[in-house]
Formats: structure tokens, C-alpha cells, sequence
């Protein structure tokens, strides 16, 4: 197992000011920006045990006026580690706050840190 969690919320941190693993509590400082990890699983194992992790993360953006720009930054941010952005979309929110859902992935060799992409 890879553990990227660390990175990635390090990584979000240096572009804004509001990042949570857990739903935001701080709804005067936008964006929001939550993260989580969706999955982590082996991805290719020897007779050793695991060599390759797939991790995927999903990432969620709230804003009172736009998501775009924020996007843009969340995308800047997660590329840096490899991170492949596998799906961005406009969500309807019933607050009437704008959300932004996006998805990450990676294949993770865990010897040499370096980072593949699935499909």
C-alpha cells in the first residue's frame, strides 16, 4: 500500500487557504477545497507481496461565485505528483453555493516512487 495522502493535502495547501479531509466546517473562507481517498488497492504483486498501488482521490470545490479558477489550481496542484485528472463536473449543490467534483488517479511503484497511469 502507497500512502499519498500527506502529498496530496500538502500539495492542496499550497494553493489555498481552506482544505479539509472531512466536509468543510468553514463556510467564510472560499473555496472549500475536501479531498478524500476513494481507493487504494494493489495494483501488481510478486511472490514478494505488493510492488504497484493504484490510489485514486476524489476531490470537491465550493465556491459562492465560480469553481473554474479553483479547479485550475486543484489540477496545477495534483499533476505536480503525477496524478492524472480522470473526471471534472459541475454538481448541483441544494445550498446554492457552486461545487465542482474532481477525480484523480495513479499507479504508484512502490520502490521507486514513480508514478504510471491507468488506460
Amino acid at each position: 500500500m502507497k500512502n499519498v495522502k500527506d502529498q496530496v493535502c500538502a500539495a492542496l495547501e499550497k494553493k489555498f487557504g481552506n482544505v479539509t479531509d472531512q466536509y468543510p466546517k468553514d463556510w467564510a473562507d472560499f473555496p472549500a477545497v475536501q479531498y478524500q481517498e476513494e481507493d487504494n488497492k494493489s495494483y501488481e504483486r510478486t511472490s514478494e507481496g505488493e510492488c504497484k498501488s493504484y490510489v485514486r482521490y476524489l476531490v470537491n470545490i465550493w465556491d459562492n461565485k465560480s469553481t473554474s479558477a479553483a479547479a485550475l489550481k486543484v489540477d496545477e496542484a495534483l499533476s505536480t505528483l503525477g496524478l492524472v485528472r480522470t473526471m471534472c463536473q459541475d454538481t448541483p449543490d441544494p445550498s446554492g453555493l457552486k461545487h465542482k467534483v474532481m477525480r484523480y488517479e495513479a499507479i504508484i511503484d512502490l520502490e521507486s516512487d514513480n508514478v504510471y497511469w491507468p488506460n
